[in-house]
């Protein structure tokens, strides 16, 4: 692969973090206006669940597709594709008339913005070398909190301002406007068919899912992003509802106090690739055990916790140890795979975080309704960490390579 100048990988990197931060503005906007959709809808808790994980069950159908994507024929236009389809269906959430409409919208929602997860980080393949891979890979990452923690801050005030349809809309064309900008200024590198050191890669040695399904490691974390990504969508779903019903706060707060935790996931994600080729090479299972036994831990105190600033200061806690996951999930195919199976690699073991963003979303609505308040949720999560906890400890680091080099 062609090294580029360093000021045209830079621009690419900037442009990808925004186009991250602007998915996650899109998406959380439905949580913030869960109340009011609710109450013009008139749905219950598990309705709005439904809702929810309506557009995750699309987004993980599309993480796979996505990635092979973008590995056959290069990131540039899957990114495109994606940014202006998902800013449409964005903007047609706000045309919803019933709960089937907004289901059915939210769904079609998903499967746009789903290539774009494992298209990026095979951009960050085809812009940066290898060894710089997964640094840069978990840096870029820290831009799904970075987007988490502005959404309330610019989604709250629209929602007040203009009613959550006209909210809807602002932040679906200014989706379509950068999609142009990436465009203009992301240059397009071909369809990728080389490896790192310049030698063509024969056609018949390129069958990156046949070998990807066959890899255990891939699977393992795919499990342990599972049980992560349920703590972690479930608390974007749900926590602004809970922080109005259960702890009786107003949607002003409530817009000033959910970014405070994603501060934390932020720092803890740009640093987690890093942290992970720094201090645990081929040891990364350990940092995948303390990383998903502390999220579990400080969940419980949160869920214990008597007054708001100890359950945001114990979220934050939270949203820091499971981030460290999160970084390393990703960037350990970064470093370990070929560079046509990168797309691929990553959209497999993200499917498994985005199930979850299925999962437990819903999971949780038939909890509160069944149940009539958050307790029982709050113990789905802490399981949940439970189970990566047991999956990470049976990864086994001892392989230098996931695949062999081909000839």
């Amino acid at each position: 692969m062609t090294e580029l100048p360093r000021k045209t990988s830079v621009i690419a990197f900037v442009l990808l973090y925004i186009a991250y931060c602007i998915s996650y503005i899109d998406r959380a906007a439905i949580s913030l206006a869960l109340a009011q959709i609710g109450k013009d809808f008139n749905l219950q808790a598990a309705d709005l669940g439904i809702v929810i994980s309506a557009f995750f069950l699309g987004y993980a159908a599309m993480q796979v597709p996505g990635g092979w994507l973008s590995d056959r024929f290069g990131s540039k236009y899957v990114v495109i594709v994606t940014i202006v389809m998902w800013s449409l269906f964005t903007a047609f959430t706000s045309l919803a008339w019933s709960l089937i409409s907004l289901i059915a919208i939210r769904f079609i929602f998903g499967i746009a913005e789903g290539g774009f997860p494992p298209a990026s980080i095979r951009a960050i393949a085809e812009v940066f070398k290898k060894d710089s891979r997964p640094k840069m890979s978990g840096l870029l990452l820290s831009s799904n909190y970075a987007g988490s923690m502005v959404a309330p801050l610019i989604m709250a005030p629209l929602i007040l301002w203009l009613g959550w349809r006209h909210a809807f809309n602002a932040i679906g064309i200014a989706g379509i406007v950068f999609a142009v900008v990436y465009f203009v200024f992301v240059p397009y590198l071909g369809r990728p068919g080389k490896a790192d050191a310049g030698a063509p890669v024969k056609a018949e040695s390129r069958a990156p899912m046949r070998e990807l399904m066959k890899n255990p490691l891939l699977w393992q974390l795919m499990v342990v992003w599972f049980g992560l990504s349920c703590v972690n969508k479930g608390l974007d779903s749900w926590m602004p509802l809970y922080l109005l019903q259960q702890r009786g706060l107003d949607l002003k707060t409530v817009g000033v106090l959910a970014p405070i935790p994603f501060v934390m996931a932020t720092i803890a994600t740009a640093m987690g690739g890093w942290v992970m080729t720094t201090f645990f090479s081929e040891r990364e299972k350990y940092l995948l055990i303390g990383s998903s036994a502390l999220t579990g831990i400080f969940l419980y105190a949160m869920y214990k916790s008597e007054t708001i600033t100890m359950l945001i200061a114990f979220q934050s806690l939270v949203y820091f140890f499971k981030s460290f996951v999160l970084a390393s999930v990703i960037a350990l195919p970064t470093k370990l795979l070929r560079d046509d199976q990168i797309g691929s690699g990553v959209g497999m073991v993200n499917l498994g975080g985005q199930s979850a963003g299925f999962v437990a979303p819903v999971a949780i609505g038939f909890i509160v309704t069944g149940t009539g308040s958050f307790d029982a949720a709050f113990g789905f999560l802490v399981a949940m960490t439970a189970l990566s906890v047991v999956v990470a400890a049976t990864i086994s680091t001892a392989q230098p390579k996931l695949v062999a080099q081909p000839a």
